[in-house]
This record gives structure tokens, C-alpha cells and sequence, in this order.
């Protein structure tokens, strides 16, 4: 850190909604040249008291005091002016436009007397500001055709352009890979050289711990405390996150295994995977483990019906399904819940009741049409099961936090009452006490006979949470492992196995987005 001084301070910040108090009168102090990381379970009040910030949400009492000076931000043209920044979690950048596009709207360059637009000069400012920060994107490519996890970095650049003095990153890693997540750092350090002040929001302590100099942890919307990283532990972090102290955070329980459920036999998807087998029990949880661009996703989305122009067998309960939509899947009894909640999974402008049934609404059909009664009854039993936090069933999904909302999605699957369950990434961006309750929820499934296979980044979870472990390099299986007896260091060569491989015969790894 470079010194002590001062550049925001928030004090006694408090704002409700209806039905719920999300600041409590919550301080947070940021220092020049430092990182800040914000922490707390999902619901919080960290994702609140950003948006108070950037102007999102005008607090109901409260000062915001920025080098010194008491300031009023109502809007976020009025937080860039004050010279704060923010990286969203969920992108905010126009896929039909080009990176340069994205990255100068609104500062695009102009020339001559009708102050056309200059696009040779906003092609070379692109191209010198992604070299300065290692990033290798063309400025001229839409970013429809970027992965995500390269979305995120012209996210990241986008931001940085702007010249901020402060900068709020949510979630800035969750889609990226290793090597981008050190670019990222590098980045984050020179930024802390130069002066500017980082406030860092996410749930992933080993990120936490190697960036961030002080930790602020809030609770239920309330400040719990500021703890100096060097001088403090994971577990007094947990500790303060959860009001409690959490032992053991990955939970598998063991469950007596059924038949096979499902086999898959030679499935194939031209250039993203191929010659995929394996069998699923009921009561089983099988964890899907890779590099990016391994194939898992496409894999999912091709037992779920999404991906369609697939060869091979898959058989449900020993019989032979044709899977050609996801209608056709949930009829067999298989359902997907996406890693992209925003996109693929949430109904954000509809109710929480609305969200659970939207998959399952032939369950609720009477002689004379939906029988709201049956959906109040089963959306209220869910709720409660999975301990959903929202003030009642009509809130509108969107006012819920992001753990929450992934419970929502988890619920409406287990509407459909499904044999197979399949989740792509069920805890990123997820905190610490939710990802408990949700790991409690799969033994839970699989103790009723559900069979589940799941895909995460994080190796640790993967490990702790699965009964096997099936592992894809370069769209193939390269291991299928009996959790009890693999190592990590087993994992990690069969996740590079097919890699190099791939890699001579001139294809880049990275090409498959997901």
C-alpha cells in the first residue's frame, strides 16, 4: 500500500427494499493505492452497497466521502465523474459491436468538420492499450465471436481505459483461465503502483488472499469487520462470513448406489468431442472435471437436447432415448441448469414462484387451467427445503442475491422431478455458507436415487463432492477415477492428456469456447 490516505469513505450507509433491510448502517474505508477485498455470503449487502456506490441505488441515509469531500451519487455518469470505475460480474458489452467499439463508446475519436468518426485511430488505441496489458484480442473482432472468458478481458480493459482513481471489480475472474487470472494480477498490481484503489468483491479466498491488502467482511447487511490479509487466516475470515466457525466445507456423503441410469455409448459432436462412454448410477454423483474448452459444456447441452446434430447411444433406465430438444429431455427425466444464469437460466423480471414452475407448469393444469392453489403449495414446500431467502413468493427474481437466484434455478429442476440431474458450475460466484447448503442439497438428491453429474473449474470441489470423477482433454474422456483413491496431481495429467496432442495438429485450444 502506498500510504494511508484516504481516497473513499462510506459511513453508516443504510437502504431497504420492500420487505427487506439490505444496508444496516454499513461502513467501508479505501485507501490510495491499495485492494480491498469485499466479502460475505451472497445477500450480504456487498452487491447493495456497490450499486450505492456507482448509483445504481440511492441509499435511504448515510455519507459517501471521496478525498475528503462529502459527495451525492445518484447516478453513474455521476460515479465515472467522481473517477470510479466498475468491472461487472455480469458483462455489460454490445455483442454485435467490436472490441475497439466497446471498449471508446461513448470517447470514440472524430475528425474532420463533420466530426466523422475515426476508425484507424480507434483501431491503433485498441491495439497499444490491450498490448500494454498483455491482452492479445483484435480490435476489430465482434464479441459474439470472443468466449466469454475473453469478453471479461475487454470488460477489464474497458474499465481500465477510462482512467479511474477508483475501480470496483466484481467477480472479475469467475470466467477466466489461470493464465488470464495472472495477466489480471499483474495488471491489478501496476494499477496499485500507480495510485489507484481497487475495491475487490469475491468469494474465492485464494484470490483474496494473494491480491487484496485488508479484507472487509459484511453479514445479514451489516459491517462485521476489516481485517489486514497478512495478518489474518482463511478460517477467521469464514468465521466472521458465516457467524460461525465451518470445519469442513465440502461435504460428500455416501449413498447406496442403484442401477445404471444412464449410459452413453459413442457419443460424438464433430470437432468438440468425440467417442464419449460412460455410465451414471442412481444415487451417484459423477464430477466432470477439464480444461476450458475440454467439452464439457457442449457435452451437457448434448444430453440436454441443446446441441442436436450429435452420433451415438444414450439410454436411459436401459432404454434407448432419442434426445432432439430440451422438451424431449425433461420427458426422459433429464434436466441441465447452465453455468450462464443470466442468459440461459433466470426469468429475472418474473416472481420467484413464477421462476420454480416455469419448466413443470403441466404439474398445476386443472379442468379449468392453471390451479394457482398448486403452485403456491409446491413453490412454498421448495423454498423451504432449499432454504431460498426472499420476502415472498410474488418478489421479483431479480431483487433476490445471486446465491439465492442459483437456488431458484436448483428448485425448478427438481420441479420437473427429474432421474438425472446435470449442473454446469451450480456454485461460481456462490459464498461460502450457500455452497455449503447446496452440497448438502446434491447428497440430499442422491439419497432420494437421483443420479447427478456436475461440471466445476474448482479441482478442491470437484474432489470433495464427487463419487467419481470424469475427466475431459481436448473433447475426449481421459480418466474416469474412483474419488476414494485419485490424487489431484492424477486429475491435473488427464486434464492435459490430449492437449499437446491437439495442439500439434494445428488446432489451438481455446477455439471450443466452453
Amino acid at each position: 500500500m502506498s500510504g494511508n490516505s484516504l481516497i473513499l469513505k462510506m459511513e453508516n450507509i443504510t437502504k431497504s427494499f420492500p420487505g427487506v433491510k439490505a444496508l444496516k448502517g454499513v461502513n467501508f474505508e479505501l485507501r490510495k493505492g491499495e485492494v480491498h477485498a469485499l466479502v460475505g455470503e451472497n445477500g450480504a449487502g456487498k452487491t447493495t452497497l456497490m450499486n450505492v456506490l456507482n448509483g445504481l441505488v440511492q441509499k435511504d441515509s448515510g455519507k459517501i466521502i471521496i478525498d475528503g469531500r462529502e459527495v451525492n451519487i445518484i447516478t453513474p455518469s455521476q460515479a465515472r465523474e467522481a473517477g470510479i470505475s466498475f468491472i461487472h460480474q455480469e458483462l455489460e458489452l454490445i455483442p454485435e459491436l467490436t472490441v475497439k467499439e466497446n471498449m471508446l463508446l461513448g470517447q470514440e475519436t472524430r475528425k474532420g468538420l463533420f466530426r466523422l468518426i475515426d476508425w484507424k485511430a480507434m483501431e491503433s488505441k485498441t491495439r497499444d492499450f490491450l498490448k500494454k496489458l498483455d491482452i492479445h484480442l483484435d480490435p476489430n473482432e465482434k464479441i459474439l465471436n470472443l468466449s466469454i472468458a475473453q469478453q471479461q478481458l475487454v470488460e477489464i480493459a474497458k474499465a481500465l481505459y477510462q482512467n479511474a482513481r477508483i475501480i470496483v471489480m466484481d467477480e472479475p475472474t469467475s470466467s477466466l483461465t489461470d493464465e488470464d487470472v495472472k495477466k489480471l494480477f499483474k495488471i491489478i498490481r501496476d494499477l496499485k503502483n500507480q495510485g489507484c484503489a481497487i475495491i475487490y468483491v469475491s468469494h474465492v479466498m485464494d484470490e483474496i488472499f494473494e491480491i487484496s491488502d485488508r479484507i472487509t467482511v459484511l453479514r445479514n447487511g451489516m459491517y462485521i469487520g476489516t481485517e489486514v490479509t497478512k495478518d489474518t487466516t482463511r478460517d477467521k475470515i469464514f468465521s466472521m462470513i458465516v457467524g460461525k466457525d465451518i470445519k469442513r466445507r465440502y461435504i460428500r456423503e455416501e449413498v447406496k448406489k442403484g442401477n445404471v441410469i444412464l449410459k452413453v455409448v459413442g457419443l460424438t459432436y464433430n470437432g468438440i468431442f468425440q467417442d464419449i462412454n460412460f455410465e451414471l448410477r442412481a444415487g451417484e454423483l459423477i464430477g466432470i472435471a477439464g480444461l476450458m474448452g475440454a467439452g464439457r459444456t457442449e457435452l451437457l447441452e448434448a444430453l440436454f437436447g441443446i446441441i442436436k446434430e450429435v452420433t451415438g447411444e444414450i439410454y436411459v433406465n436401459g432404454k434407448k432415448v432419442h434426445i432432439k430438444s430440451p422438451e424431449s429431455a425433461i420427458k426422459n427425466g433429464l434436466y441441465y441448469i447452465s453455468e450462464n444464469r443470466r442468459d440461459k437460466g433466470l426469468f429475472p423480471t418474473l416472481s420467484v414462484a413464477d421462476n420454480i414452475v416455469v419448466s413443470s407448469m403441466d404439474q398445476h393444469r386443472g379442468l379449468f387451467g392453471i390451479k394457482k392453489s398448486s403452485i403456491i403449495e409446491s413453490s412454498e414446500k421448495l423454498i423451504n427445503q432449499l432454504n431460498i431467502k426472499t420476502p415472498s413468493l410474488k418478489q421479483v427474481l431479480a431483487n433476490l442475491s445471486g446465491g439465492n437466484q442459483q437456488k431458484v434455478i436448483l428448485a425448478r429442476g427438481i420441479k420437473t422431478e427429474p432421474k438425472i440431474i446435470m449442473l454446469n458450475e451450480p456454485t461460481r460466484g456462490i459464498d461460502v455458507g450457500t455452497k455449503v447448503e447446496i452440497y448438502k442439497l446434491l447428497n440430499r438428491l442422491k439419497a432420494r436415487g437421483l443420479g447427478i453429474l456436475m461440471i466445476s473449474s474448482e479441482l478442491p470441489e470437484v474432489m470433495e463432492i464427487s463419487d467419481k470423477i470424469l475427466v475431459m482433454s481436448a473433447g475426449k474422456i481421459s480418466g474416469i477415477f474412483d474419488n476414494i483413491s485419485v490424487t489431484k496431481e492424477q486429475i491435473l495429467s488427464a486434464m492435459f492428456k490430449y492437449v499437446e496432442k491437439k495442439a500439434a495438429n494445428g488446432e489451438r485450444n481455446g477455439i471450443i469456447k466452453r
